[in-house]
């Protein structure tokens, strides 16, 4: 009964964690690393694997196509190369947006972070050294450690994605459970050698 009771309050514990405490950005914080900005010839978007209709974006798709327009507005970057199953539909919002279809590069084939790093080494022959890669905060711990494991160098370029959840009462359970999903994303890369 003793053990039944500690588990209840462990569990009623962690929703009260993530509520009142900044534990979910502070974890946000920590898997998106070195926050610089940096700019270059070529940047990385990396699609999200949570698309429920393939003629629309995710949230997280979408969002991941809004901040590279804008780091493409501020300047800098000749190429946007996007990355996995929703790449036609981010190249396709980016286009509406002003970037030149010349700029905009696809690979549509890669169904995971480690496809797409994959894929992405295999191109970068073409490149110059080091292209930025854009993805979520949450994402970018994983991301950059797949493409060094394939053999590709990139410059993280994190941008608020749960953090900002994280900021609203509302929005902290929902990056909570994105940051445990991510982590056991993480373990499995781990344990396969991904990264």
């Amino acid at each position: 009964m003793k053990s039944a009771w500690r588990l209840l309050a462990v569990g009623g514990a962690i929703p009260l964690l993530v509520l009142v405490t900044p534990l979910t950005e502070w974890w946000a914080r920590a898997y998106a690393g070195d926050w610089n900005d940096p700019s270059g010839e070529t940047m990385i978007v990396l699609a999200a694997g949570d698309e429920y209709d393939p003629r629309l974006l995710s949230y997280s798709s979408y969002l991941r196509t809004q901040y590279a327009w804008l780091a493409w507005k501020a300047g800098g970057f000749a190429k946007i190369v996007v990355s996995g199953r929703a790449a036609p539909n981010m190249a396709d919002n980016l286009i509406a947006r002003g970037v030149p279809a010349a700029a905009v590069l696809v690979e549509s084939q890669s169904v995971s972070t480690r496809d797409s790093a994959e894929a992405l080494a295999a191109m970068a022959g073409k490149w110059p050294p080091e292209p930025v890669l854009l993805t979520s905060d949450y994402h970018m711990y994983r991301a950059r450690r797949a493409f060094e494991k394939a053999g590709l160098r990139v410059r993280p370029r994190p941008f608020p994605d749960a953090i900002k959840a994280a900021q609203r009462v509302n929005g902290r359970w929902t990056a909570f459970c994105l940051l445990v999903e991510e982590t056991a994303k993480i373990a499995a890369y781990r344990w396969r050698g991904w990264t």
